[in-house]
């Protein structure tokens, strides 16, 4: 794949979860996905790649988090008692 593929998608997928934060639709991407489609198949199928990684981490993030707060107040209730 070219970097000129990649970089726009890497952006437009940057730029789509933006919207999707402010306004709540976690479904926008596809949107925006069908959308590309129609002109670019490259462009759409690069563009899902970068939106699923980006959520993928996004989960993977959120649960490494809860696991860690999890520990710290295990940690905090073995040193109260």
């Amino acid at each position: 794949m070219s970097d000129t593929i990649t970089t726009l998608a890497s952006k437009l997928a940057e730029d789509t979860m933006k919207v999707m934060d402010e306004t709540g639709n976690d479904r926008f991407y596809v949107e925006v996905g069908e959308m590309l489609g129609a002109s670019s198949q490259t462009l759409e199928e690069a563009f899902l790649t970068e939106i699923r990684v980006r959520l993928a981490e996004r989960k993977a993030r959120k649960f490494v988090i809860q696991r860690l707060a999890e520990h710290r107040s295990k940690m905090k209730a073995i040193e109260k008692q």
